[in-house]
């Protein structure tokens, strides 16, 4: 008897179970739809001349405020609230800007939650200062409601949503900078140089205080030396030249490189700005080189010559006060190595005489002697060139010492001194007899 009643209440305990279970109810919502809002993420204050990624903030603060659970309801698979297949388009209005990005499609936004979208913008270079507004068009599709049929079917009824929301949207006081022309002077590889720029305040406000900054750009060979010029007061459409001054490396090429430059200066409400760098070619020449037109000159052992060497200027610049040293390595010496040049335009000659000594084993042959020239640039600049190979040839000396030097000239002269000597010795004979 006790068995069979502690079976009954078991069963009785899981038909209670089985009843009351959440598990077989289903969720119904009486009320709710999303709210959509908008905002610029981070500061919405932009420079004119400038592209910039706005990022806008999409959040959803709707609400559920009516939630049945109940046996024989069956769940739905979305909750109103919910804003589907959420698509943003940014609009410029009558802002100065330039929208380059598409409608951009975000997907489900949930309640109390957010989703950040990103529009690439251009604002113009002759953007006034103000504060304009920015159209932001968005469309999504919520559930409105849900019938159900039955125990086992839903017809789900959607409902299509558009909606405009204005951004500010705030443009600095800025100037805008353009580079109207670039000048060169003295620009070669290896010297010193000055660029002057023409710039243009192309925008719609006024700088104080602005300086023109040169920079290098990337591993480009001129470097700046003279990086700023103090320009002041930069008004609207005012155009001014400024000059610095640059080296260029030794192992630039005759070709067109990049620099950059920007302008600082306080904006209206006084807070210090720069202009978006600009970046402009500067061409830069050969350097100074120097080649050897003349023949080898000629020494012989034991002797002290001067020798005549012809250097010609084939760089594209202008070598001024150039004189020419040679280094002499054995089998020579000289006490008498250095010689003025002058200056030398491109593709003109000078030519240096130095005196040379020659060992006297020096062997036959023609030897290559270094030198150099060291020379003034434009701006006054001492600069050193290339090493220049100079061709010095050995030869036999001249007149009786060389006679004597050749075997073949030593065996006619005994030939001959032996042939006199045996006719007179003959003719004495011949007397005696």
């Amino acid at each position: 008897m006790i068995r069979k009643s502690f079976i009954l209440v078991v069963f009785g305990l899981l038909i209670a179970a089985l009843i009351t279970s959440p598990a077989l109810a289903g969720t119904k919502y009486m009320s709710g739809s999303p709210n959509i809002t908008a905002s610029i993420a981070g500061s919405n204050e932009f420079t004119p001349g400038t592209t910039v990624q706005m990022k806008v903030l999409i959040q959803n603060t709707g609400l559920n405020t009516i939630k049945m659970v109940q046996t024989g309801i069956v769940d739905r698979d979305d909750v109103p609230s919910t804003a589907k297949m959420v698509k943003v388009t940014l609009g410029a209005g009558d802002a100065p800007v330039l929208i380059k990005s598409d409608p951009q499609m975000i997907g489900d936004v949930k309640a109390s939650n957010n989703s950040q979208v990103t529009f690439d913008i251009r604002v113009k270079d002759d953007a006034k200062a103000g504060t304009y507004t920015l159209p932001l068009t968005i469309e999504y599709t919520y559930l409105a409601d849900a019938d159900q049929q039955g125990t086992d079917s839903l017809t789900y009824r959607y409902i299509k949503k558009e909606l405009q929301i204005e951004l500010p949207f705030v443009v600095k006081s800025a100037i805008n900078l353009d580079v109207l022309s670039v000048t060169p002077e003295n620009i070669n590889a290896g010297g010193s140089g000055y660029v002057t720029l023409k710039l243009k305040n192309s925008g719609a406000d006024t700088g104080k205080k602005a300086i023109a900054k040169l920079s290098r750009n990337g591993n480009s060979p001129i470097v700046p030396v003279d990086s700023t010029v103090y320009i002041g007061t930069f008004e609207p459409g005012q155009t001014v030249d400024t000059k610095f001054k640059v080296s260029v490396s030794k192992d630039g090429e005759p070709q067109t490189y990049p620099l950059s430059v920007l302008v600082s200066y306080e904006n209206a409400d006084g807070e210090t700005l720069e202009t978006p760098v600009e970046e402009f070619g500067v061409p830069v020449g050969s350097k100074v080189a120097f080649t050897v037109t003349s023949p080898a000159g000629e020494t012989s052992p034991g002797k002290k010559q001067a020798v005549s060497v012809t250097y010609r200027n084939d760089g594209a610049a202008t070598a001024y006060s150039a004189e020419a040293r040679i280094s002499a390595v054995d089998p020579f010496t000289s006490n008498d190595d250095l010689a003025y040049l002058g200056d030398l335009k491109p593709g003109e000659s000078g030519t240096a005489k130095f005196e040379i000594s020659t060992a006297s084993d020096a062997t036959q042959k023609t030897y290559g002697l270094d030198s150099e020239v060291r020379y003034r640039d434009a701006l006054d600049n001492s600069q050193i060139s290339d090493t220049v190979k100079v061709p010095v040839s050995v030869v036999p000396s001249g007149g009786i010492a060389s006679l004597l030097g050749n075997p073949i000239v030593i065996a006619l002269l005994l030939v001959i001194i032996i042939g006199a000597g045996y006719t007179i010795h003959t003719r004495r004979q011949k007397q005696v007899r």
